[in-house]
């Protein structure tokens, strides 16, 4: 018996789909007209923790010069490689960093290891946001609402695939396709999702062997995870404009 294929053909349905890495952006470049930039521990918590405490705007750097060239002409400016502050710089990626009175109402300057890295590889799409568990009710209500295809496209760590970007990317697509609105078909957004339903209830023991986990751990960061992995602390939603981010 063959059965009719309209009703694929005539799906109206936009996508929302998963990146893993960075370094398979460009297989999807060009397909998505808004990119959800994730990097759970820590950038983009720190991002969004920066705008929730009154920073005015934030331009994302990919590379340490050019942190340090911003920071030469007077700029409030971090620097993160490998979970650490860079030497010279005053601040790294902690969201903690970014809770003091001098930052509100300033523009800053952050480069990390993982996050300005995915910032930039992204920022020709139509639309960049920035993506974390501490405004995740309200994007995933943002994102509804724009009907545009979506790629969720997490950092990872030094280009390679890590648990707490993809369960976050996982709980964008789960919430989307759940409208009716939207709909996967890649295998990487079904896994991000399927990790995500495994992981939703206890996200602190679900990563306890991750490797940024560990790694920050190690670090003496327990603190950073844990803010870092507890949901919808914020309403802000950070958008790309001219090179720079600032409440969408």
């Amino acid at each position: 018996m063959v059965f009719p294929t309209f009703v694929l053909m005539n799906d109206t349905r936009k996508r929302v789909e998963v990146c893993f890495t960075p370094g398979e952006y460009t297989y999807f470049k060009g397909e998505f007209e808004i990119v959800v930039v994730i990097d759970v521990l820590r950038a983009t918590s720190a991002i969004c923790a920066a705008f929730e405490n009154g920073v005015a705007s934030i331009i994302p750097v990919p590379t340490i010069e050019e942190a340090q060239a911003y920071k030469d002409q007077g700029y409030l400016a971090g620097a993160e490689r490998k979970g650490q502050i860079v030497e010279g710089f005053d601040f790294g990626n902690s969201p903690f960093s970014y809770m003091k009175e001098e930052f509100k109402g300033k523009e800053i300057v952050l480069t990390t290891t993982n996050g300005t890295k995915s910032l930039d590889v992204a920022k020709d799409a139509d639309i960049v946001v920035v993506g974390s568990f501490l405004n995740l009710h309200a994007l995933v209500h943002w994102l509804e609402e724009k009907d545009l295809n979506i790629l969720c496209l997490c950092s990872g760590w030094q280009d390679k695939f890590n648990l707490e970007d993809t369960i976050c990317a996982g709980a964008i697509c789960d919430y989307l396709v759940s409208t009716g609105k939207f709909t996967s078909v890649e295998d990487s957004s079904i896994a991000a999702k399927y990790l995500y339903l495994s992981a939703k209830d206890n996200y602190m023991g679900y990563l306890k062997s991750s490797s940024h986990r560990r790694r920050l751990k190690n670090l003496n960061l327990n603190e950073d995870i844990k803010y870092c992995l507890t949901p919808n602390q914020t309403d802000v939603i950070p958008i790309l404009k001219n090179g720079k981010l600032v409440i969408a």
